[in-house]
């Protein structure tokens, strides 16, 4: 008798490998197996054992010996055989057990029933039917690499060279697909890059005096000081980035829509930072977060166009499409190249290929250009709404672009407007949320409203908490 009887068959698992070779033997633990799997509940009543054929070859002894183990256990009643139903494991009855004690249940937390929290689009607004043929038609002409585990750091060509397309054209951002890599997002991207600097022994970065600090954590996170920088009505002051000292080697900027008070970086500021780079080797970091949503003015083009050397371009899906794809791209200067794609690994294993397959067929085929433009007439509805609904209340920034505005308050009045939104059932956050805590700027007390984020259900009911909140 060979090894292969201890194979045994798949559906019930048990083991026979200890047992000494002999029919009599074998029948024995067989009886004793089955008939501890149906006392123990493992094979569940009614469970219908293989025909004493088939069981008999997947363990390789002798058929009788299989029958004669069922018959033992139809003869205790742990087992019944009827014409044309098999043998199955009997019905018995069930041991009865003490009911646990009713639980008390507490009363659920509530949490806001709306929110103007920045950050998200209208993700009710997703272009699924688009999406989806988008997808047909990516799956339908995918190579069969692209079901591999993915051999290209940089993620797939076909989605890298339909954003060279895209970003040249839209953004005005210089982008060879070979300069393209392809990650989970912006803060995948920034763990990366900090990973980066952090190897090339640089230990101070500037960021934006107000700016989000998920995305100053995860510098930090890596290692790295950060140091702010002032920001005014015309976006952060490049021109004090000298003056942070030789430590300093990076600095993260929102030039086109500053994060969060929607100030767009100056011609001459950009210059100052793109200066400073080239003068002390440093590179700048530019989140595009939402570069495609313009409304009262043209298009603000991305920094990286003035020096492609010096700038990392940062951008994503999250706000034009949705944040659940986990889709972003980085576009790197040439010596920067090699270490983004050490840090990321020597496998694409983030991101889908079949969802940047899609993508790519999406930026392709038009229709994320489509979408774009339809969903920037519809915020744009909503931040006229937003602005009507105010009735000049208090002063609006922040709102020739984007997805969020500044309503700037009286001084001593931030906190309490915030108490009295979530009194309303509104969820909203003051500037000072995103104020860097090692900044010496004046006080500037405000909300930041994320009108893209409530569905077109819940919009009217959650200004009216909005403006009921103000005072």
């Amino acid at each position: 008798m060979t090894d292969s009887w201890a194979t045994y068959g798949a559906d019930l698992h048990l083991d026979l490998s200890s047992v000494a070779a002999g029919e009599r033997g074998l029948r024995a633990a067989l009886t004793e197996s089955l008939r501890e799997a149906a006392r123990s509940g493992r094979l569940a009543p009614g469970t219908r054992l293989p025909s004493s054929r088939t069981f008999a070859a997947d363990l390789g002894i002798a058929r009788n010996t299989v029958a004669e183990a069922y018959a033992e256990l139809v003869a205790e009643g742990w087992l019944t055989a009827r014409q044309g139903s098999g043998t199955r494991v009997a019905e018995r009855a069930r041991p009865r057990h003490t009911p646990a004690p009713p639980r008390v249940r507490r009363p659920a937390r509530r949490g806001p029933a709306y929110s103007l929290v920045p950050g998200s689009p209208d993700v009710g607004a997703f272009p699924r039917t688009a999406w989806l043929a988008a997808a047909r038609r990516a799956l339908t002409d995918a190579p069969n690499d692209a079901f591999g585990y993915g051999t290209d750091t940089r993620g797939r060509i076909e989605l890298r060279e339909a954003l060279s397309g895209y970003l040249a054209r839209a953004r005005g951002v210089y982008a060879d697909p070979d300069r393209i890599v392809l990650c989970a997002g912006f803060v995948h991207a920034a763990r990366l890059l900090g990973q980066v600097l952090r190897g090339r022994r640089i230990r101070e970065m500037a960021v934006e005096g107000y700016s989000l600090d998920l995305h100053r954590n995860l510098f930090t996170d890596a290692g790295l000081r950060t140091r702010p920088l002032w920001v005014d009505g015309s976006g952060a002051r490049t021109q004090d980035l000298a003056g942070l000292g030789p430590r300093v080697g990076a600095v993260l900027l929102t030039p086109a829509h500053q994060f969060p008070t929607g100030a767009a970086l100056t011609a001459e500021r950009r210059a100052a930072a793109v200066d400073w780079a080239r003068t002390t080797g440093g590179l700048v970091v530019e989140d595009d977060y939402d570069g495609e949503f313009r409304y009262d003015r043209q298009p603000v083009g991305a920094l990286q166009g003035l020096d492609p050397d010096r700038v990392v371009y940062l951008g994503t899906a999250s706000k034009s499409l949705a944040p659940g794809l986990r889709i972003g791209w980085m576009v790197v200067p040439p010596d920067l190249l090699d270490e983004v794609m050490a840090a990321k690994g020597p496998a694409e294993w983030t991101s889908s290929a079949l969802e940047q397959l899609t993508l790519a067929e999406f930026l392709t085929s038009g229709a994320y250009d489509r979408h774009v433009r339809a969903m920037r007439l519809r915020y744009r509805r909503r931040r006229d709404e937003l602005v009507a609904a105010l009735g000049g209340r208090v002063p609006v920034s922040g709102i020739a672009a984007g997805l969020h505005a500044v309503l700037d308050l009286p001084p001593g009045t931030e906190r309490s407007v915030v108490r009295a939104a979530a009194w309303q059932g509104l969820a909203v956050e003051g500037l000072e949320r995103y104020r860097h805590p090692d900044t010496e700027m004046p006080m500037r007390e405000a909300l930041v409203v994320g009108y893209g984020t409530p569905a077109d259900s819940a919009w009217t009911p959650t200004l009216e908490a909005l403006t009921a909140a103000l005072p």
